[in-house]
């Protein structure tokens, strides 16, 4: 058995969800989703906890056994609690704003960049004085606002040398010295 698609899935209280046709929707407080079940994988629904289970031991089955049950366990923590990630823009004269869901970004290019963030994901931003500026995300999908986060640090990715880009708050950057530092 796949040790991740053999753990039953708890859903909790204020999170519907219904099966049909191997199609499983999640309705929540934060929004509603679905996934379309394929390769055999069945889910059933008892006394409050989702199950899953595949045909036959074959690798492609196993495989989709454990993604499936991580997808769905990802869109019921998403439709009761949401996902948030903060990103932190470090550099001089680095700065972010937003207009609703459109982010603009000042970072050290001849030109401002721009991006239209899709609907599903709530934006804020802050910029206080002596500290770098944030970006705080907020969805109810996982794969979209890992997707969006990559999308913005591939910008500005973060660089070992001086330590600058865009960066998850608290993440740490392996530093390097420069090549004066070798020769002798």
């Amino acid at each position: 058995m796949s040790r991740i698609g053999k753990l039953p899935i708890a859903v909790p209280q204020g999170v519907t969800v219904t099966i049909k046709d191997n199609v499983i929707t999640v309705k929540g407080k934060n929004a509603e989703m679905s996934q379309t079940l394929t390769g055999g994988i069945t889910a059933e629904l008892k006394d409050g906890t989702l199950e899953f289970s595949r045909p036959d031991d074959e690798r492609q089955s196993r495989a989709l056994h454990g993604l499936y049950r991580s997808l769905v366990n990802n869109m019921i923590v998403g439709c009761s609690t949401g996902y948030k990630k903060e990103l932190e823009l470090v550099g001089v004269g680095y700065r972010a704003s937003n207009n609703g869901n459109v982010l603009e970004l000042s970072l050290g290019y001849s030109h401002a960049i721009y991006m239209v963030l899709p609907n599903e994901i709530k934006v804020t931003t802050v910029t206080e004085r002596n500290q770098n500026p944030k970006i705080t995300l907020e969805s109810a999908d996982k794969a979209l606002l890992g997707m969006v986060c990559t999308k913005l640090r591939s910008f500005r990715m973060p660089e070992p040398y001086k330590g600058k880009g865009i960066l998850y708050v608290g993440e740490q950057i392996r530093r390097k010295s420069g090549k004066s530092a070798g020769a002798k």
